[in-house]
């Protein structure tokens, strides 16, 4: 490719990732990739003056849109709470306090599930906004405060400094109401409010916060400018008056008994109310004995946080269907009597396989209750017997592939059900959308219902076809297969980048069963090409990272197939990459060798994604879950329950300044 071609072809992508980074608020690539894409424009401008223009994203006033937030030290470190989960645990609390101060009072306030916000103002006007970061160090997002309506942008004092702590929320009514709007217009949709409200206060374009209609809870007054208060609660008073919006809280506690039933109320009243919350705050009220009581380097000890069991709702099984995924596996679900947990409504549970259900002795008609495993994936937790009607029907997993009609057969530890038909439709638009999907090839525009699309109306029946897609331009805009003019060369365009993509990307489409993302990069980083993977011995794989005799085999069987060896080479025909840009590139692998590690909460710089690749990089593994095997938790802001196990587990857990600092030591 000539350098002007080039250069057109990165303004295009440039222009696309800026309008899907600042307003679509769908990111498709880092900002590291993004800046790699920019630096290289830049430099072929700079080689070649004479292709300038001012259409350019280099030439935009001020240069292009800056991709990351400022970052501010914090004046007082932003330290977590420590989490309890039991009344004698509470009561402990209570008791320890009251043997080191003398009388102490307590308030209880809801812990709203949102982003921490520091908020500083100058002679009475707001200044910076500073997100919680890794609690020394935050990102500055005035411009979004500016938009959020109940924070007060002026107060009525001249104290030159004032820095308050809060919680920004999204209420259940916004969340309901941006998914509806996402929905239809087929953007992108989030699993919690909390997840939006953090997103959306991180954004670089003001304009999205104001839309969201984010809200937030002030719960502290970090430093007052020379004001004395004796307690919290006359703190949050004035704050009140100064037009903040004060944490929900109760009225003062002297006693463990109190301090407990404090609690128990906003549990009682937390599945009503019109925000999210991840808990109850005791906090003792006098501002002395708090500085009597201390801190630890990472908890007050003069404060807790108790964690409610995850809600649970009681419902109905109206019927169970079975799906079928990608690799063929059946997966039954309990279709229920819609009913709202966690803030969204929830209609299907997955029920994994015929163990559970007769586990669970779950049958169709039954009342069951439904909890949402890290108040996210809906599950059923049991079965109310004694609400069973009569008639209530036992279910029993098909023999045959309900979509295609093949014969199913069983794993080899006999708990799941795979329909092995290589034309089962099924499959087809699950494994053609996982093609696709991000996480693999990234071809943006291809999901499950265009891909549902394009196979009904006969334009692909494999992956192979997707590469052929561009001879039916014409005919795609006519119909408006997967939309007109622009819609339909964006897709075009997004399969045709497609092919740049390194072997990892293509590994992990080729959806190997036991192989995912991280799989897909030992095999990358370990062989040059992919006819090197497809020729690989069991002993060459067995020596892998992390590579069992269940991986190895399931390499091997997918690569022994005829119709998988047919697939790569028609692959190669129509242009998709097949080699490996990293293989051998193991430079520092020996760093993080042998060291497992999982990421969890947001971190004050880099993307979750980001650190993976970096722990990848270095030799480490990644998880997603925490167990005894774990090295070490990576734990940023608003870190929820993995940091809770590691540290039931006694897991090491590290800042991600901690995590640079292990990198840098070990160069």
């Amino acid at each position: 490719m000539s350098d002007k071609a080039r250069v057109e072809e990165l303004r295009k992508i440039i222009w696309y990732h800026n309008k899907r980074y600042y307003d679509e608020d769908q990111p498709e690539i880092t900002d590291y990739e993004y800046d790699r894409l920019t630096n290289e424009l830049k430099s072929l401008e700079k080689k070649h003056p004479e292709y300038v223009n001012p259409d350019s994203p280099t030439q935009e006033v001020g240069g292009s849109p800056k991709r990351e937030l400022k970052r501010v030290q914090h004046d007082i470190p932003v330290i977590s709470l420590q989490d309890v989960f039991s009344k004698e645990e509470v009561i402990d609390f209570v008791h320890r306090v009251s043997s080191q101060v003398d009388d102490p009072h307590y308030v209880v306030e809801t812990k709203i599930d949102g982003l921490t916000l520091m908020l500083r103002y100058y002679n009475g006007e707001l200044k910076e906004a500073i997100t919680r970061g890794n609690g020394e160090i935050g990102e500055s997002v005035l411009a979004n405060a500016l938009e959020i309506q109940p924070i007060p942008k002026k107060i009525p004092t001249d104290i030159p400094y004032l820095e308050v702590r809060g919680e920004v929320y999204m209420s259940n009514l916004s969340f309901e109401m941006i998914m509806e709007k996402q929905k239809n217009a087929g953007g992108k949709t989030y699993k919690t409010a909390r997840n939006l409200a953090a997103g959306t206060l991180r954004q670089l374009d003001p304009k999205i916060v104001r839309e969201r209609n984010l809200d937030i809870f002030v719960f502290n007054l970090e430093v007052s400018g020379g004001l004395r208060f004796n307690t919290h609660n006359e703190s949050l008073e004035w704050l009140k008056k100064m037009g903040f919006p004060i944490v929900p809280g109760s009225p003062i506690c002297t006693t463990a008994e109190e301090v407990w039933e404090a609690v128990c109320e906003i549990g009682e009243k937390r599945l009503d109310l019109p925000f999210g919350i991840d808990g109850a705050v005791i906090k003792v009220n006098d501002l002395n004995d708090r500085k009597t009581l201390g801190s630890t380097s990472k908890v007050p000890k003069w404060a807790i946080a108790y964690k409610y069991p995850p809600e649970q709702r009681e419902t109905v099984v109206k019927d169970i269907k079975v799906q079928v995924g990608r690799t063929g596996k059946l997966t039954p679900l309990a279709i229920l009597e819609p009913i709202k947990i966690a803030g969204t409504t929830v209609s299907k549970a997955s029920l994994h396989n015929q163990d559970y259900i007769n586990t669970k002795d779950i049958r169709i008609g039954d009342t069951v209750v439904i909890q949402k495993a890290g108040d996210i994936i809906p599950e059923v937790k049991k079965v109310l017997v004694e609400k069973r009607p009569n008639g209530a029907i036992k279910y029993e997993m098909p023999v045959r592939c309900p979509i295609c009609d093949s014969p199913v057969v069983k794993d080899d530890d006999g708990a799941d059900l795979r329909c092995v038909s290589d034309r089962c439709y099924a499959q087809q638009i699950r494994g053609i959308a996982y093609f696709a999907s991000k996480e693999a090839m990234d071809i943006e525009g291809l999901g499950p219902n265009s891909v549902e699309t394009l196979i009904s109306d006969g334009y692909i029946g494999n992956l192979v076809d997707i590469y052929y897609l561009k001879r039916y331009r014409a005919e795609l805009i006519e119909k408006g297969v997967v939309g007109r003019d622009k819609a339909t060369d964006n897709l075009l365009e997004a399969i045709e980048r497609s092919k740049n993509n390194d072997l990892e990307k293509l590994i992990t489409g080729l959806g190997i069963k036991n192989v995912g993302k991280q799989t897909a990069r030992v095999l990358a980083l370990n062989f040059p090409d992919i006819d090197a993977i497809i020729n690989a011995t069991y002993d060459q794989l067995i020596a892998l990272p992390d590579f069992g005799d269940t991986i190895v085999n399931a390499v091997l069987n997918f690569f022994e197939q005829t119709n998988n060896r047919e697939l790569i080479s028609k692959l190669k025909e129509v242009g998709v990459n097949t080699v490996s840009r990293n293989a051998g590139n193991k430079e520092g692998d020996e760093r993080l060798s042998g060291k497992r590690f999982v990421i969890t909460g947001t971190l004050p710089n880099l993307k979750r994604s980001e650190a993976a690749e970096l722990i990848q990089s270095h030799g480490g593994q990644v998880s997603s879950s925490v167990s005894k095997k774990t090295s070490y938790v990576l734990a940023g802001e608003d870190a929820g329950s993995k940091l809770t196990k590691a540290q039931q587990l006694g897991v090491a857990i590290i800042t991600e300044k901690e995590f640079q600092e292990m990198l840098n030591e070990q160069l």
